[in-house]
């Protein structure tokens, strides 16, 4: 590591240091670090949520997923985006520093290896050399541009390995050589080589079997690349799980001892409680399992955090001090967030129908029509504007309904009902029924919203059924279930927060507190509306069916909780074929933090649109690209798979041996890696490269001619791929190297030039530990996807021959 450190900061830091006793010096370790007022150092804490907007601190502004910011292939966006997050997590601090950080967690790095990780929508794409180039320009705009001081400190996560939720914390990540050099580490490696974050994450899984936060990676890799000092930070009750459910070590203190020795410079344990850390640390120090060099070491990188973040000095320093609340949520991060939104909206397929004529009667139709979703962490959302409501300000005659089946449970012949008032209270039963509409988000989850008030159900910490929710959400979601059917037509209703089945008790009430299924209570289902009914006709009476379906990001698919299969919701898509069936013009909105199998629809609906959960201006982008204001310029980032059979075992991460991601896979995907349509067509030609034959390490500049051939201005994502031709390793089928997204007008013809940078044309020699570029062919491949190829050339690199040791640096000094 290049330590870019100012002789002056690093004389403020060693002082520091010096001043410091070895028990201060423990209390900094933990993620809520005390003042020390008799050194005018101020209280710290780690952690300031900003996936894609400020979290869990109140209404802030909602950018669309980090998903959806990575499909509109556009690091200027994304940069500029990351500027405004950082701008307003740098207002709340200011307006309340004790409870906001400057430190920020975000980007999440991991390449989305398998779709059905749970925290898809968290990263950025598949590949790992796009995920770093946006990640970074994403870091870029949170840490800002000043060249002293930082806006806030972003922090990469999760290292290393880790794309799986079911039983994180004790599942082992294997990575071949091959697997952890050329696809996981190079994601890491972008935004922090370029000094665009400047701490990391530890992520929960084991590596290779080794707990990642004890992993040799940590300082023999990823501090490696680094131009300054980097701050680790560990993931939340993560040490904690190395003497505890990982059993890697005896006992708590030789886990965090072993921890700080590994790397892990701050403990995220016990929430605020910093106490059992400091305790464990101490103990350590007096088992001599740690020395106070170490603890000097993991203090002097926080330290030199806080010093770049001008947390040491006073506050008439700070350059982002005229940073005040009026940022958050300001008319230009409105205005931002639509344009994200728009640009991150991906046209899969389309017949003609889009865009939308103006006048039309359109139903927006299915259970995202009328509502914009939170996840785990989003931001409070300011405001909202819906499918429905972003078409019904622009359009004469708008019709929606959410295709739920209405329904009444009865408990023989009393019904269960529940308060209408906004508050809501217990569900109990008697002779009035109340009427739920049931949410089906898969894998037969469902939630239940009373009609009366528009609250959904859920149970309250002393296990009563309470109507007051607004949805499901939290850490445990408490608002879903399951109906399990019982042979005579009536239904267990599974509360699947517990596992438990929900009860009647001798006062009508009912309750979360059968252990089985003996003991849960039968249910009746009446059903007072067909949801699908009742869209289908709506659908008829309409000139075009808009349906929108997806996911809740709280359910089916979340942090803690990998989905099992790529199917759409069984009522969703069912709803969704009844619709089709009263009217063909339908066009099928999908919003959802993660890829669908959705063979059906593509090969019966004449137009599909995809877009992440878009955060609070997704109706208005929605809306401008349905109706034509707006290119569909969005691009996906992953492969989308036509069936679940596809892919490999979740927890094989051998993208090599198990033929995964679009480098790898060798059948038909549903959607290719950077597959999406445009209102416009383009015409590719005149592909030149400035040399044929070049040495490792060179550059060579990739040029070629794009024609908007179309009647009306688009936008094109122009990208290039390589292939090896001859190796003795398996390569990849394609592989990503670089990209220009453009805007054209009618007729227009522009000159885009891409680069090729053969140094990166390598392999992983585990045998030399060290990177290879062979002598070889390529074949360069430019087109609109990876599989959607419209030009195609070659070129001879020069590099080492098989079995050739690497050359060594010459004499004079080249690195």
């Amino acid at each position: 590591m290049t330590d870019r450190t100012t002789p002056s900061a690093r004389d403020r830091i060693d002082d520091l240091l010096a001043r410091l006793t070895l028990a201060e010096k423990i209390g900094l370790l933990h993620q809520w670090q005390a003042a020390v007022p008799r050194l005018d150092l101020p209280a710290f804490r780690t952690g300031t949520e900003a996936l894609h907007g400020v979290a869990w601190l109140g209404p802030a502004t909602v950018f669309p997923q980090a998903i959806g910011l990575a499909s509109s292939w556009n690091p200027d966006l994304v940069r500029a985006v990351g500027v405004a997050v950082g701008s307003e997590v740098r207002a709340m601090h200011h307006a309340d520093p004790g409870r906001v950080g400057l430190n920020v967690w975000a980007p999440v790095v991991n390449p989305l290896r398998d779709p059905r990780w749970g925290r898809n929508e968290e990263g950025w794409s598949e590949d790992p050399w796009l995920t770093g180039r946006l990640a970074t320009a994403y870091a870029e705009g949170l840490r800002g541009d000043h060249p002293e001081r930082l806006r806030t400190a972003p922090t990469i996560k999760h290292f290393l390995g880790y794309n799986n939720e079911t039983d994180r914390a004790t599942t082992s990540s294997d990575l071949p050589p091959r697997v952890l050099h050329e696809y996981e580490l190079p994601a890491f490696r972008a935004p922090i080589a370029a000094g665009a974050a400047v701490a990391a994450m530890a992520s929960y899984n084991l590596v290779d079997g080794v707990p990642a936060h004890l992993s040799p990676l940590i300082n023999g890799e990823l501090r490696r690349w680094a131009p300054d000092e980097v701050m680790v930070v560990g993931d939340a009750g993560a040490v904690t799980n190395i003497a505890g459910v990982q059993g890697h070590l005896a006992d708590h203190v030789s886990g965090y001892a072993a921890a700080l020795r590994a790397g892990i410079d701050s403990f995220t344990e016990d929430d605020a409680d910093s106490a059992p850390t400091r305790e464990r640390l101490t103990e350590a120090l007096r088992r001599g399992l740690l020395a106070p060099a170490d603890v000097d070491r993991a203090v002097r990188r926080i330290l030199s955090v806080r010093l770049r973040l001008g947390d040491l000095d006073p506050p008439h320093t700070d350059p982002y001090a005229d940073t005040g609340t009026e940022v958050v949520d300001c008319p230009a991060h409105r205005d931002l967030a639509r344009e994200a939104a728009r640009q991150s909206i991906v046209l899969l397929r389309n017949t003609g129908l889009l865009p939308l004529a103006a006048g039309l009667r359109i139903a927006v139709l299915g259970p995202l029509a009328d509502v914009v979703h939170e996840d785990w962490y989003s931001g409070t959302l300011p405001y909202a504007v819906t499918a429905y409501r972003g078409l019904a300000g622009r359009l004469p005659e708008v019709t929606t309904h959410p295709g739920t089946d209405r329904i009444a449970l009865r408990v023989g012949d009393r019904y269960v009902r529940c308060p209408e008032g906004t508050a809501g209270g217990p569900l109990t039963v008697g002779t009035d029924a109340t009427w739920f509409d049931v949410f089906d988000w898969g894998r037969d989850t469902v939630a239940l919203r009373a009609v009366g008030n528009g609250r959904h159900v859920g149970a309250d910490d002393e296990g009563a059924l309470v109507n007051d929710r607004p949805g499901p959400g939290g850490w445990v979601v408490r608002e879903t279930f399951q109906f399990d059917p019982l042979p005579d037509g009536t239904v267990l209703l599974r509360h699947l927060g517990t596992d438990r089945y929900v009860t009647v008790d001798d006062e009508g009430r009912l309750r979360v507190d059968g252990d089985d299924t003996c003991a849960g209570t039968p249910f009746g289902i009446d059903l007072v509306a067909d949801g699908a009914a009742e869209a289908a006709a709506l659908a008829a009476d309409a000139d075009v069916a808009v349906v929108t379906v997806g996911n809740h990001p709280m359910i089916n698919g979340r942090e803690t909780e990998d989905r099992v299969d790529l199917a759409l919701p069984a009522r969703q898509e069912a709803m969704l074929r009844a619709v089709h069936a009263a009217n063909p013009r339908t066009v099928l909105v999908v919003t959802s933090s993660y890829p669908y199998a959705l063979g059906w629809a593509q090969q019966h609906l004449p137009a599909l649109l995809w877009s992440s959960h878009g955060g609070q201006e997704h109706g208005t982008a929605l809306a401008d690209v349905l109706l034509g204001d707006a290119e569909p310029g969005g691009r996906l980032t992953q492969t989308w798979y036509a069936d679940v059979a596809d892919l490999p075992d979740l927890l094989d991460y051998d993208v090599i041996g198990a033929d995964s991601t679009y480098l790898y896979f060798r059948g038909e995907p549903l959607y290719p890696f950077g597959h999406g349509h445009s209102y416009t067509s383009f015409d590719y030609g005149d592909l030149r490269l400035s040399a044929a034959t070049v040495s490792a390490g060179e550059e060579v500049e990739v040029s070629v001619e794009v024609t908007n051939t179309g009647e009306r201005a688009g936008e094109e994502v122009v990208q290039l791929y390589t292939r090896q031709r001859r190796s003795r390793v398996k390569q990849p089928l394609r592989q990503l190297r670089d990209f220009a997204r453009l805007v054209l007008a009618p007729g227009e013809r522009r000159t885009v030039t891409l680069r090729l940078r053969t140094g990166e044309l390598g392999w992983w020699d585990a045998d030399r530990d060290a990177q290879v570029v062979e002598d070889a062919t390529h074949t360069v491949l430019v087109g609109r996807s990876a599989t959607d190829v419209r030009l195609v050339g070659t070129v001879a690199v020069r590099g080492e021959p098989v079995g050739q040791a690497p050359r060594l640096p010459s004499a004079s000094g080249a690195r």
